[in-house]
């Protein structure tokens, strides 16, 4: 157990339950030491192994059997090229050696209901939020299943704020959107494990709790930092906010919320037949 003991305190080091007296799993294990990868060797995958990480996917749990998600593979290069000029300050999006779009998938429900003579409207918010679970589930394992075989990925969400470029790219119809893109491949580098926020913020017991938040975020910063400080020339939106003497993860990630994303997202959901009411 020593070995998921010293992973957990890798991941979040904030001194909390260990697991102590379990025995000890190499899959669970891999989970808490797992990574981002944004750079990949020229090694491409098997046509086998992606399709057995489809199948993996596609066996996730699914809202009510209702099965909303579909997974779609980039591999025309043009197609490539279009979505990854879409994010220049990416370049892993293009040049990945592969690269998923996860759907939901709306549509199916609807056109099953009209192939059975059932009326379904499935353009609701309950629909959209049903096919989004569906398709974030999928990708989840599809992550776990990519690294369990050596793999390392990283999932781009960023994808919905062009969202109607990605679409017109993919041919998506309406009642089907991109929850986020997965970049995949074999890593070229290690690369590190993000700390994590402490899980007396992220977990609670019987009732919601989080008076304990200031002190805690104070010292996550504090911890963070001292393992993975943000460069000073990588400070976000100095003209506005100033240059802060200590510039932690808190005050990054406040700065990054405070700047409004995916204003294009509902308007499309709009036009592709969804409605919220």
């Amino acid at each position: 157990m020593a070995a998921c003991a010293d992973a957990i305190e890798r991941r979040f080091g904030d001194g909390g339950p260990s697991g102590e007296g379990t025995a000890d799993n190499e899959f669970i294990r891999r989970v808490l030491a797992r990574k981002t990868v944004r750079r990949y060797s020229d090694v491409i995958p098997s046509d086998g192994l992606l399709d057995l990480l489809v199948a993996a996917a596609l066996s996730a749990s699914a809202k009510s059997d209702f099965q909303q998600a579909s997974i779609l593979r980039v591999s025309d290069p043009l197609q490539r090229a279009a979505i990854g000029a879409l994010f220049p300050g990416m370049p892993w999006i293009g040049v990945s050696p592969v690269f998923f779009v996860f759907l939901g998938d709306a549509r199916r429900l609807q056109r099953i209901g009209e192939l059975r003579g059932k009326p379904v409207r499935n353009g609701t918010l309950e629909g959209f939020f049903n096919a989004s679970v569906d398709a974030a589930l999928a990708m989840q394992t599809m992550i776990l299943c990519a690294e369990s075989a050596g793999l390392g990925v990283c999932p781009i969400s960023v994808i919905r704020n062009e969202v109607d470029k990605v679409a017109a790219i993919l041919g998506l119809p309406h009642l089907v959107f991109p929850v986020a893109g997965l970049c995949l491949g074999y890593p070229q580098a290690e690369g590190y494990v993000s700390l994590r926020l402490p899980r007396r913020v992220t977990t609670h017991r019987d009732r919601y709790d989080d008076r304990d938040l200031p002190g805690a975020i104070d010292d996550y910063d504090r911890r963070r930092d001292a393992l993975h400080a943000i460069p000073r020339e990588q400070q976000r939106s100095n003209a506005e906010f100033g240059e802060a003497a200590f510039y932690g993860w808190s005050e990054d990630k406040a700065r990054q919320a405070a700047k409004a994303e995916g204003a294009a997202f509902p308007p499309y959901l709009r036009s592709h037949g969804f409605h919220f009411d």
